[in-house]
């Protein structure tokens, strides 16, 4: 039975992609939770309607996240952590608390895009990458001082 993908789907294909799969496949899975069309001339040019809107969402969401990205650059996040001897941190600087300042600046950032890879645990400046679209990615400069 020939399908046409409404998303990228691992091991299937991409989104807008006619495969061949089993009726059944199709039938009960694919069809019911809209992530295939039937193959046919009407389903086509309907999919290639909103495949153009949805190309075109996705400039516009890149753009913004480019502006974003700019806005990101010049911002910078100063957090006071309490110290102990020999100046290491009690605990760690997480992605959540990097998020809720840069809130406080004005600038919306999902707490899964930041990017740290283990959470900050020494004094210093840091940049931080955010990943704000898959192909766009900004840098924070965080400063993690005493309190």
């Amino acid at each position: 039975m020939k399908i046409i993908l409404t998303q990228d789907m691992e091991h299937l294909g991409a989104a807008g992609d006619v495969v061949d799969v089993k009726p059944g496949y199709a039938r009960n899975y694919l069809l019911p939770r809209q992530m295939g069309l039937v193959a046919n001339k009407g389903n086509q040019a309907l999919f290639e309607e909103v495949r153009q809107q949805r190309g075109a969402q996705l400039v516009r969401e890149k753009r913004e996240a480019e502006q974003k990205a700019e806005a990101l650059s010049k911002a910078s996040v100063n957090i006071a952590v309490a110290v102990g001897e020999e100046d290491r941190i009690f605990g760690s600087v997480t992605s959540q608390q990097i998020v809720d300042l840069l809130n406080e600046q004005g600038l919306e950032v999902d707490r899964r895009a930041i990017q740290l890879d283990e959470p900050i645990r020494a004094l210093g400046v840091y940049d931080v990458p955010v990943k704000l679209h898959p192909e766009v990615d900004a840098k924070v400069k965080v400063w993690v001082v005493k309190e």
